[in-house]
């Protein structure tokens, strides 16, 4: 039977200590990452904002034809590619053409002077620049009619502005979370639909009840809410249940990387950039504000694009954690993500 001297004992405890340590790659690897993960973050969110202008906002305009096609003309100098202007017969026609979301908002050249239709509710940043328009090309205050006007205790809609991240966090976080802590695709599932049921009528309690953020039907704001959560728990976890790891990394930043700065929470889709602006309303948060606005502000209105987004986030989800659970009854384990 050999014994070890002192010294080689003490060779092979620090032998042993060095293949404990995290080799320098993998260390060197990591600070690479995260770096790139810093890149992106900062693109996805100051790169909107750089780029944020009007682009084809549709635009209703009241008046004689050769007025209309005046301020077409002028509209297309001073702003290239800025606005889509439309012919409407009267105010009233204007008027309905904002309230059915057609148009962002109509300037009526009427015989006391030119007027602005807005729909806060639709953008307050939209609303804003249709006003600064009419007033720069008449060089006076003109009247302006807001037929969805913001709640009277948010007039400039920052409220739903700045829930729209946390909203988009809570999601993508419980979908982590979820993923990493439940076994079993049925309980992950469960444990999203949980969260969202409970989670919808606590954010419109604050939005809507405490803070005043939100003036529409309670019940509708909270419905739209705990279906925004839903889609990003569980689309979160249904690429993880099928991607592992990598996926839901990918899933986390899609979601809040990407959906979050595209959502147009803070202006509106016509402000973003092409491209952008359909991939922004393709994702769960910038569907979440979309259908918010709609419910709150126009009765419901135009709600049918952004719920059908949500709907299939929530559809995909459960689909991919279906397709994890068969694969885990074929293989008779099932891992964590």
């Amino acid at each position: 039977m050999s014994t070890l001297t002192p010294d080689r004992t003490a060779a092979s405890g620090h032998l042993a200590l060095l293949a404990d340590r995290t080799p320098w790659r993998t260390v060197l690897g990591l600070a690479l990452a995260l770096t790139a993960a810093l890149a992106l973050l900062l693109s996805a969110f100051a790169w909107p904002a750089t780029q944020t202008r009007p682009r084809d906002v549709p635009v209703a305009v009241v008046g004689p034809p050769p007025a209309v096609e005046q301020v077409r003309t002028a509209l297309g100098s001073a702003q290239p590619g800025a606005f889509d202007v439309t012919a409407a017969v009267d105010a009233a026609q204007a008027r309905q053409l904002v309230r059915d979301r057609e148009v962002s908002g109509a300037l009526v050249l009427g015989p006391g002077g030119p007027s602005v239709v807005v729909a806060t509710q639709a953008g307050p940043a939209v609303a804003q620049l249709l006003t600064q328009v009419a007033q720069g090309a008449t060089g006076a205050t003109v009247p302006v009619e807001d037929v969805a006007p913001p709640p009277a205790d948010d007039p400039r809609g920052a409220g739903l502005a700045a829930g729209a991240l946390p909203l988009s966090i809570t999601g993508a976080v419980a979908g982590a979370v979820l993923a990493l802590r439940v076994r079993g695709p049925g309980r992950r599932a469960a444990g999203a639909v949980v969260l969202a049921l409970l989670a919808g009528p606590t954010a419109v309690g604050v939005l809507h009840g405490w803070l005043g953020a939100l003036g529409g039907d309670w019940l509708a704001e909270s419905a739209v809410v705990s279906l925004g959560i839903a889609a990003i728990t569980l689309g979160v976890l249904g690429i993880a249940a099928v991607a592992g790891r990598a996926g839901l990394v990918l899933a986390e930043l899609t979601v809040v990387a990407l959906g979050n700065p595209l959502s147009a929470a803070a202006g509106a889709p016509a402000l973003l950039p092409d491209g952008w602006r359909e991939l922004g309303q393709a994702l769960p948060p910038g569907a979440v504000v979309a259908a918010l606005r709609s419910v709150a502000g126009f009765d419901g209105t135009g709600a049918a694009g952004p719920l059908t987004v949500l709907v299939l986030w929530v559809t995909g989800g459960l689909l991919l954690l279906a397709v994890a659970g068969v694969r885990a009854r074929r293989h008779g384990t099932y891992t964590a993500a």
